[in-house]
């Protein structure tokens, strides 16, 4: 529940962690303080991020994160694995999502910063666990930028087909392995996000509102035509395989909903983070999970789903095959290609601010958190996190970033849960401005889910995922472990 005017944690009020000095084990679970978390707030190498945004623009950023992934992408894949009880796998996602939804807003207001779940891990988990959060954190955020980014070039086919008659040809379209050899629709979206983020977070964020509007607007405008195709029999068969497909499914759609966790990581943006951070999170999360069952249930009626296979643009199919017309195909892939626009914005905003926070720790190279005088943005980072992402972006297919997306959220997400129980218990009177309901019952709800969606994911994204962390420990034993702030504090 929210409590008005909460305060901030007062400064020096936690004295030094106990695990600040000691053998290997203590460095690694070496803590950082809240109140020195809060208090670095906004502060960069020659700069400072600058607070500028209000509650409209916090949501709006959720949302533009969340909304368009799992519906404009991900459906095409999601339907086959579960058939019609693709709504139910929406609906497990959500709930999934809700108690780690209720967690992210009680640490949001009570850790405004914009590390995300990293800095809430750093504060109460220990570095190490910090490290393996900020680094699945990546995996999240900028991978999912680049798989958003590749079924934008789908919609922009459409759109073109439509228009002018004409497409980009598959060599120029698709990544290696999916019919093509370099992906450069999703190349140019990355970049023009790059554009937006340049020129401001509050421009930016405007920005994203607008395009927010436009894609909520033609989900629903699908909505009002795609219903005059529903047919009863297309949800005869509602289950076809299984409980095992619905929650196959779920896992995968779960890529559909992390972006409602992007508010967190513009803490340091925020004009009143403490109240206006926990309602974004929960404002966003109702708003897109109501529009997903809703378009996800008019879709599977108006399309036999055997017929969703293979097929990233599916809602402007479906439009095309009710009406007969391609206007009203066009007319929504023109929507899509602003809303999946607006994703790969608002996503590649939040991985450039958690790295961010990382930088300023000390964890990762120190250029990350430079911040330019004037305009109040990361530059090189911002450059350095687009390049690198829409690279990926053109030479990665679809399905493979979309799963392995998936398990790193999840794994980050049942951190934050983690993370709620043991600050209640050894920090239960720090001011918060929202508290989950029933803790510990809800976090340790929200932790048991996620572990369950990860155990639904298929072998091979585990392993890519166990290749991710390996990879990452080495990061941080061979630079960061040596090279953070609270290791040279201690020298």
């Amino acid at each position: 529940m929210l409590e008005h005017g909460a305060a901030p944690p007062s400064a020096g009020s936690d004295p030094r962690p106990p695990s600040s000095s000691g053998g290997l084990g203590a460095r690694l679970m070496r803590r950082k303080p809240v109140e020195r978390l809060v208090a670095e707030g906004g502060q960069g190498e020659g700069g400072t991020l600058r607070r500028s945004m209000g509650m409209w623009q916090l949501t709006m950023i959720s949302i533009g994160a969340t909304l368009g992934t799992g519906i404009f992408v991900v459906l095409g894949d999601a339907v086959p694995k579960a058939g019609p009880a693709v709504i139910v796998s929406f609906v497990i996602a959500g709930i999934t999502a809700l108690f780690s939804a209720l967690s992210y807003a009680e640490l949001a207001g009570s850790i405004p910063v914009s590390g995300s779940s990293y800095s809430y891990a750093y504060a109460t988990l220990g570095e190490l666990v910090a490290w393996v959060c900020g680094w699945c954190l990546i995996l999240e955020y900028g991978v999912s930028v680049a798989a958003v980014a590749v079924g934008w070039g789908e919609y922009l086919n459409e759109l073109l087909s439509g228009t002018i008659g004409v497409t980009l040809p598959a060599a120029l379209s698709a990544p290696p392995g999916d019919g093509g050899i370099f992906n450069l629709p999703a190349l140019i979206v990355v970049l023009l996000a790059m554009v937006f983020l340049l020129g401001g977070a509050k421009e930016s964020a405007r920005a994203n509102a607008i395009m927010v509007t436009v894609k909520i607007i033609a989900l629903l405008l699908f909505c009002g035509v795609a219903v005059q195709g529903i047919s009863s029999g297309n949800y005869a068969n509602f289950m076809p395989l299984g409980i095992a497909g619905v929650s196959g499914a779920g896992a995968t759609l779960f890529f559909s909903y992390i972006g409602f966790d992007a508010a967190s990581t513009a803490g340091e943006e925020a004009k009143n983070p403490q109240r206006d951070l926990p309602r974004a999170i929960m404002l966003s999360l109702i708003i897109v999970t109501a529009l997903y069952c809703l378009v996800a249930a008019v879709a599977v009626g108006a399309k036999p789903w055997k017929n969703f296979e293979g097929s990233e643009a599916a809602l402007a199919g479906i439009m095309k095959d009710v009406t007969g017309q391609s206007f009203w195909a066009v007319l929504l892939a023109a929507g899509a290609v602003i809303a999946i626009a607006s994703v790969v914005l608002t996503v590649l905003y939040g991985q450039t601010r958690i790295l961010f926070a990382m930088s300023r720790d000390g964890l990762v190279p120190k250029v990350f958190a430079k911040v330019h005088p004037k305009s109040g943005v990361p530059r090189a980072n911002t450059v350095m996190v687009s390049l690198f992402c829409g690279v990926l972006a053109a030479a990665v297919p679809l399905g493979q970033l979309a799963d392995a997306t998936s398990i790193g959220t999840l794994f980050a997400f049942a951190l934050v849960n983690i993370a709620v129980i043991v600050l209640r218990f050894t920090r239960p009177d720090m001011p918060r401005s929202f508290r989950t309901p029933l803790s510990p019952v809800f976090p340790a709800l929200g932790l048991l889910m996620c572990l369950y969606m990860m155990y639904s994911l298929e072998v091979v994204t585990w392993v890519v995922f166990g290749v991710w962390l390996v990879v990452g420990l080495v990061v941080y034993f061979v630079y960061g472990m040596r090279r953070s702030r609270l290791a040279t504090a201690e020298k």
